[in-house]
């Protein structure tokens, strides 16, 4: 606690009358901290603070990596922008040493304005200062990380491209073929006709990066630092990220294992607007690069861009998770989060133009491909008319096709009502997808509608959202499933069927070896409900240790 005394020491209090000092000297917070010890974090609520002792760094994640921006140490102020924008905090600090620091609430810090013109007219000064300084900063921020030179039509550069938009790195792409003139010149002479990437203006990825490649180049971490863990969790969609936010917060060991970008499916949504938490809505990638930071500051290893090929039981207890590439790790635990993969539409001409204008989900960085075009969905799920609504601010015509009678039995309300007010959105029921035409790209869709018959229509995007199916044929084979290949667990499986005892709720047939999210038998396919999976998934991983600890002592007990 602080004393009148302590503050009138301050420059920015000496002037304050002494019955002034002694109310905020009674309120006011006294933090100390460690070095190394986080003060604020960006974006949470912010205060207003004054150094008695030490140093502290505002540190800033800009473009996908965080920078120090500058040091405050004794008796420096600082945080009364954020209070007079009403805005959260802009950037976090952090204690460069052992440090000691007065804390004020906005109301508090207004009070001070009010009450002491002299106080008041030094922190408007600063504030003045730090506003054109934040402007100059704006300016000179670097606006890209990567850019990515190759054709629209690429598969690898279209998978790059995804990488990129899903973990909010800022980029530019150069179509090859069309603007030649933009192409880096460190890329002019090369070989290959595949993608490329420089990173930062400095790594030149010239031979056809992989997705790996531009990841490591990103500094992203790709490979496992440990041969050991208490619980590996498969897949880093929202109950991956769950599982690895309340497994590494809760002191166990937490790997988290994803293929390709963290977020899965959920992360291609450009608006989800009844999650819990966020009235004005939140987009899939924005929920899931929050909650990739949330777990990686509670210190849940998570490694992108690797796959895990087999999962098999060891001997003493725990599995071994096999991934491409050749990394093993032992785990104690297993969290099962892979998600489903979008079921394939059976039509004439699909797979040949299969990233020529014919793509399954909606990712955001096709916006700009679809401007002033005519855009077909297939889909009556929430998928679909997100991407719907999404889609419907850039082309020229939204048409989502449905097989049954409409979207009351699949769709959200919220979002059927938005459907309806867009008037470049246009809903055909009983209509499927018979055809698809194009030379090199997609130029025609032929669709059947029940009762009027079959017609051919012009079409530069059609994005296939038609449900999903389990992909878990690599799997160990003793790990039971239904008849789809969605795993079961809890109560769906047979009485003692996991060792001598019944399964937790979240738990396989194999001991320690849960599932959770919408790869799980019966599951509901709702970002919320994959959340809570994951958070409960690791209650059941701590009871499992607990009842493994505790046979482990009565087997020593018995020797």
């Amino acid at each position: 606690m602080f004393t009148a005394q302590e503050l009138k020491q301050l420059p920015l209090f000496d002037s304050v009358p002494q019955d002034t000092l002694e109310k905020l000297a009674g309120k006011t917070a006294d933090v100390r901290l460690c070095e190394g010890e986080w003060l604020i974090r960006e974006g949470e609520t912010p205060f207003f603070y004054v150094i008695l002792e030490g140093a502290v760094e505002v540190v800033k994640e800009i473009n996908g990596r965080e920078e120090v921006l500058r040091e405050f140490k004794a008796p420096d102020f600082f945080g009364e922008v954020p209070i007079f924008l009403g805005a959260p905090s802009l950037a976090s600090v952090q204690a460069k040493k052992p440090s000691r620091i007065l804390r004020l609430s906005s109301l508090q810090l207004k009070y001070l304005v009010d009450k002491v013109p002299e106080a008041s007219a030094l922190i408007m000064k600063t504030l003045s200062d730090r506003l054109t300084a934040i402007q100059e900063f704006a300016r000179d921020a670097p606006g890209i990380r990567a850019m990515v030179v190759g054709s629209r039509y690429d598969v690898d550069c279209r998978e790059i491209r995804a990488f990129l938009t899903s973990n909010r790195i800022p980029y530019a792409w150069v179509d090859r073929d069309r603007e030649p003139e933009r192409i880096p010149s460190c890329l002019k002479e090369r070989a290959s006709e595949g993608p490329a990437v420089v990173v930062d203006q400095e790594i030149c990825l010239s031979e056809s990066p992989t997705v790996r490649d531009v990841a490591q180049a990103l500094g992203y971490q790709t490979s496992p630092k440990s041969d050991g863990y208490d619980v590996v969790i498969v897949g880093a969609g929202p109950a991956g990220l769950a599982a690895g936010v309340y497994g590494a917060s809760e002191g166990l060991r937490s790997l988290v294992v994803e293929r390709a970008a963290v977020g899965g499916q959920a992360g291609t949504s450009s608006r989800i607007e009844n999650y819990l938490g966020f009235p004005n809505g939140i987009s899939g990638d924005e929920l899931s690069d929050r909650a990739q930071k949330q777990a990686a500051r509670f210190g849940a290893e998570i490694v992108v861009t690797r796959e895990v090929t087999n999962i098999h039981p060891l001997t003493e207890g725990g599995y071994c998770i096999e991934m491409d590439g050749g990394d093993r790790v032992n785990t104690r635990c297993v969290v099962l989060a892979t998600g489903v993969d979008w079921r394939r539409l059976e039509a004439e001409g699909i797979d040949r133009l299969r990233g020529r204008g014919v793509l399954y989900g909606a990712s955001r960085m096709e916006a700009g491909s679809v401007v002033g075009k005519d855009v077909f969905i297939v889909g009556g799920g929430n998928s679909a008319g997100q991407a719907a609504m999404f889609f419907s601010s850039y082309a020229r015509s939204v048409t989502v096709l449905v097989r049954g009678a409409g979207l009351k039995l699949t769709m959200s309300s919220y979002l059927i009502e938005q459907i309806a007010h867009r008037k470049n959105i246009t809903v055909e029921p009983y209509t499927e997808v018979v055809s698809v035409g194009g030379d090199n790209a997609l130029q025609t869709v032929c669709t059947v509608t029940r009762g009027e018959g079959q017609r051919e229509r012009p079409a530069h995007a059609l994005f296939i959202m038609i449900g999903a199916d389990a992909n878990t044929e690599w799997l160990p084979p003793q790990l039971m499933r239904d008849e789809r290949g969605y795993v079961c667990t809890g109560r769906d499986l047979p009485e003692n069927s996991c060792g001598n005892r019944q399964p937790y709720l979240l738990e396989t047939n194999l001991p320690g070896f849960f599932c959770v999210g919408d790869v799980r038998h019966d599951s509901i396919k709702r970002v919320s409900s994959s959340v809570g999976e994951g958070s409960m998934a690791i209650a059941f991983v701590h009871q499992y240790l607990a009842m493994k600890a505790k046979e482990q002592e009565q087997a020593l007990a018995l020797v």
